[in-house]
């Protein structure tokens, strides 16, 4: 538990202290945001804020676990390893993304496909090692059933359960990019998320099957106590960002921060056996990004009519009127009601195991 506390703490002043100097040398090199000119007209007085604060957010994650591990003597174990390639990795797509953008004064960063084929690749390297990197025991950090609060009995063939993965991956990724559209609403809500899945790693872990004398109702979940340091360290990092992202916003994390934000989320879902929880604990991602899928779909069935003024949903309401600040308190409560939902679910099910 030490650990955990230490990579928190960490990862917390590391962002604190970190994103300051930061956002001086991004100034200094005139790494701006650039705003869409189809977007909310609200939007162009944050021309020029620095972006790519993603980085920060990485770094402290990275420094927070390994100070953590530093200070308790525990080495590092393959399920948190694979967590930081697959956080690391996404982000340096992102920062591509965020470079280019910034270097060539565009709007758009990388091509949509090259985008794609990065994410495929860190994500295929994931899942291939997730699958087969057993330990004494014989387990792996990825299984092939797909998991509600735990494993369910649907099994799928490596093939398909790759595909699983990487669908994950890329499906929570874009969830979190679509939401990182106002001062400080992805970051409030993935302090959320990734809070929750501290403590559902640490009930794991008091609750694993590899303990002695294990309950009936134990987890089979692989190093459970060191994905509650990465989360722990990650839950910090952002909420230290908060300070300087939320509204009015000193500096944006960019496609740095949400890619790997999300994909970090679909990877502790994998490997704490919450795959299908994460619908819950991810809500307003989730329905964010309904929102576009809607507003795209009956755009083209319609030939031109819309749901929403603007998808993603938080445009919609700007659109209407609503401060900003307005929209992501209260769309951060719809977080918050998403994830004590999906805390309840998980104990819940180990009470009376309903699922």
């Amino acid at each position: 538990m030490l650990a955990v506390l230490i990579a928190g703490v960490v990862g917390l002043v590391g962002t604190l202290v970190g994103t300051r100097f930061a956002i001086s040398v991004l100034v200094s090199r005139g790494y701006g945001q650039l705003i869409r000119d189809d977007g909310p007209t609200t939007h162009h007085v944050k021309r020029g804020t620095p972006t790519m604060g993603g980085l920060v957010i990485i770094l402290s994650t990275v420094l927070g676990y390994a100070i953590a591990k530093l200070v308790t003597g525990y080495e590092p174990s393959a399920s948190a390893l694979l967590l930081l390639f697959l956080f690391v990795g996404l982000g340096v797509i992102g920062f591509l993304d965020d470079y280019i953008k910034v270097a060539k004064q565009r709007s758009l960063g990388l091509r949509s496909k090259a985008k794609m084929v990065g994410q495929v690749v860190i994500g295929l390297i994931f899942a291939v090692l997730a699958i087969g990197w057993e330990n004494d025991n014989g387990q792996t950090p990825i299984t092939h059933a797909i998991s509600f609060t735990r494993d369910l009995s649907w099994e799928l063939p490596t093939l398909l359960l790759i595909i699983w993965v990487l669908l994950m991956i890329a499906g929570a990724s874009n969830g979190v990019n679509l939401t990182d559209g106002l001062d400080g609403l992805a970051t409030g809500a993935s302090v959320m998320v990734f809070g929750a899945f501290v403590l559902i790693n640490v009930w794991q872990s008091n609750q694993s099957c590899f303990i002695p004398d294990p309950g009936p109702k134990c987890y089979e979940v692989r190093d459970p106590l060191d994905l509650a340091v990465v989360a722990s360290a990650v839950t910090g990092a952002c909420f230290g960002f908060l300070w300087w992202n939320a509204s009015p916003a000193k500096i944006f994390m960019g496609d740095t921060g949400s890619l790997s934000l999300g994909g970090l989320m679909a990877g502790f879902a994998l490997m704490t056996r919450t795959e299908l929880l994460l619908i819950v604990l991810g809500g307003l991602f989730v329905i964010i990004t309904f929102s576009v899928i809607l507003q795209v779909g009956y755009f083209k069935l319609t030939k031109g009519k819309r749901i929403f003024r603007m998808a993603p949903l938080q445009h919609h309401f700007e659109l209407k009127g609503w401060a900003e600040i307005t929209i992501v308190v209260r769309f951060w409560i719809i977080s918050g009601i998403c994830v004590i939902s999906g805390i309840g679910l998980f104990y819940w099910e180990w009470v009376v195991g309903a699922f």
